[in-house]
């Protein structure tokens, strides 16, 4: 058999890959390239391969992942209920677990035909700024509708209306290879149908979410800002068309305006706020830092519905159960690599770098020494994501800004364990609404900042998009 190298050499010319190229050729892995996360890094390819705690979390600590497990999966209950550890679920609400919408902490899905409610895709509401709403806009980065709110919820307890139904319709668009090749992808329309409250606001604006993976958030949480930062300002230097920039979102905690990370917009700070947002806005549960429930002033059935809140006011998600979901979402680790010396991995990844995708897409880290878990610390790593904010052209626009972030930017999303998504999720729906059912779909979806990449992937042959996704699915 032939060594490596010619094997390489010959798969290269058999994909137009000349020496005289510029992107780099990867002839081999880098170190380490495996161990996406570092040393947190697990070896697990099935189901539950997102579901593992940091492989270097000691069995000391293994306790507290598997608390925060129990209450991330279980679901919560409709108050007054026994289960007073539990209970407070809505009024109104998506889903009465975590576990509802990541499922198997994996990614979301649009609902389909069968489907009575939207479950792990939620609709985000807003109606345009103004000058009047600047302190609103300053803190929770839109203006939510007047009746409904800023997140559609169409599930509540009894003697509460829900909010309405959500199904998502599709056309198709036909998107040609150079070679010929034709495929069909589906451009989506939400339909919002049996409203309890009323008519919304004329100017509504809808943005449909799918739940993102859980894996490696607390290893992105300690991603120095200042790294971030780099990313944009390398982008901007290199004056390429690709403009990262990062949202500036407000933390609740802190009361100030801080630099955004998580979410599809990078419209929260933190993973602390990402839960205690997600815990009000998606199963109607109060916290310290959100001690109200999501209903607003025309919504009385739901203002006057029984609390799950303690007797002396304490919130339905106490700050210790606050603590272990913190603890859980922080350490849910990121599966190793596969196959990354395969020569087909190994030329898909020069076609990667080739088309540009790295360069929103940025592949390595090192984490901060001071992170908020000393496991996550001082790991290299490789997410595949520079996590600023991109303008993805009219095809992905949601038309909805979010504090800094326009209705045409989308956060890079980090790639690591995409290639599991079918393994874990039971199906490969990707970008933020679902819409794309294939990764070469979600490809051909990106423009704006992404069209030249995109176009360098419609010019190539097949043989070339199958070294290209294998590469994605091995990461």
């Amino acid at each position: 058999m032939p060594s490596l190298p010619l094997r390489l050499s010959a798969l290269f010319l058999a994909l137009g890959l000349s020496a005289c190229d510029d992107a780099p050729k990867f002839t081999q892995a880098e170190p380490g390239e495996a161990r996406s996360g570092g040393s947190a890094t697990v070896r697990k390819t099935d189901q539950n391969a997102f579901s593992m705690p940091s492989a270097n979390l000691p069995p000391s600590r293994r306790v507290d992942f598997s608390v925060g497990n129990s209450f991330f999966r279980s679901p919560w209950v409709i108050a007054p209920s026994t289960t007073t550890a539990r209970d407070g679920l809505g009024p109104l609400f998506n889903t009465n677990a975590c576990q509802g919408c990541h499922i198997k902490d994996g990614r979301g899905h649009p609902p389909t035909a069968d489907d009575v409610n939207a479950v792990s895709m939620l609709v985000r509401l807003s109606i345009p700024d103004a000058p009047a709403y600047a302190k609103v806009i300053e803190q929770l980065g839109v203006v939510p509708e007047p009746v409904y709110g800023g997140q559609f919820q169409d599930m509540a307890v009894p003697g509460v209306a829900p909010e309405g139904k959500v199904r998502v319709d599709y056309t198709a668009v036909p998107v040609r290879f150079e070679d010929g090749t034709e495929v069909e992808l589906r451009k989506p329309r939400l339909n919002i149908t049996q409203l309890g409250y009323g008519p919304m606001h004329p100017d509504t604006r809808f943005s449909a979410r799918v739940a993102p993976p859980m894996i490696g958030l607390g290893l992105l949480e300690a991603i120095p800002d200042e790294a971030i930062l780099a990313n944009a300002e390398a982008q901007a230097k290199a004056n390429n068309g690709i403009s990262g920039r990062p949202n500036r979102v407000w933390d609740d905690a802190g009361q100030k305006t801080v630099l955004g990370r998580f979410g599809w917009k990078a419209g929260q700070p933190n993973l602390n706020q990402q839960n205690v947002h997600a815990f009000s806005g998606d199963m109607g549960l109060t916290t310290s830092l959100r001690p109200f429930d999501d209903c607003t002033d025309a919504q009385t059935a739901c203002k006057q519905a029984p609390s799950g809140n303690g007797p002396d006011g304490e919130p339905e998600v106490s700050d210790n159960i606050l603590r272990l979901v913190l603890f859980y979402s922080r350490n849910l680790a990121v599966p190793a690599r596969r196959d990354v010396n395969a020569p087909e991995v190994l030329a898909g990844k020069t076609l990667f770098y080739q088309a540009g995708c790295q360069s929103c897409h940025t592949p390595k880290y090192t984490t901060a020494a001071n992170a908020a878990e000393p496991e996550l610390a001082n790991q290299v790593i490789r997410p595949y994501s520079d996590l600023l904010l991109h303008d993805m052209g009219d095809g992905l626009a949601d038309n909805r800004s979010e504090f800094q972030a326009s209705g045409r930017e989308w956060r890079t999303p980090p790639l690591w364990g995409i290639g599991l998504t079918q393994a874990v999720s039971g199906h490969t729906q990707f970008l933020h609404d679902g819409r794309a059912r294939n990764l070469l779909e979600a490809v051909l979806w990106h423009g704006g900042e992404a069209t030249a990449a995109q176009q360098q992937v419609l010019s190539f042959n097949a043989e070339q998009r199958a070294a290209l996704l294998a590469f994605l699915n091995s990461l």
